[in-house]
């Protein structure tokens, strides 16, 4: 069975100061921890070659194999940065 706790001499108005106080305790630690996510940056095939110093042809070679993953949107071609790393890093053999 659950828990009873019973309030003797104990206002509503009391009661609600404490709940209040206790919730605005929780807030304030969890606001301490939060960490907000970052945005999305998205790089074209000019922004991706330079970042990691590679021709257009080298490029064009890691999107065949499967290496990059584009993506497109109204004819344009971007990448995710955070999707480059991840897959440049999963692409390389752990010895």
């Amino acid at each position: 069975m659950g828990n009873i706790t019973q309030l003797h001499e104990t206002t509503p108005e009391e009661l609600t100061d404490i709940i209040l106080k206790g919730v605005d305790a929780r807030i304030d630690e969890l606001k301490k921890n939060f960490q907000p996510k970052e945005p999305e940056e998205f790089l074209t095939r000019q922004e991706v070659c330079k970042l990691l110093s590679i021709s257009f042809g080298t490029l064009h070679q890691w999107v065949k194999k499967g290496i990059l993953e584009p993506l497109t949107k109204g004819g344009r071609v971007y990448y995710s940065r955070k999707k480059i790393i991840e897959d440049l890093y999963n692409s390389n053999p752990k010895k």
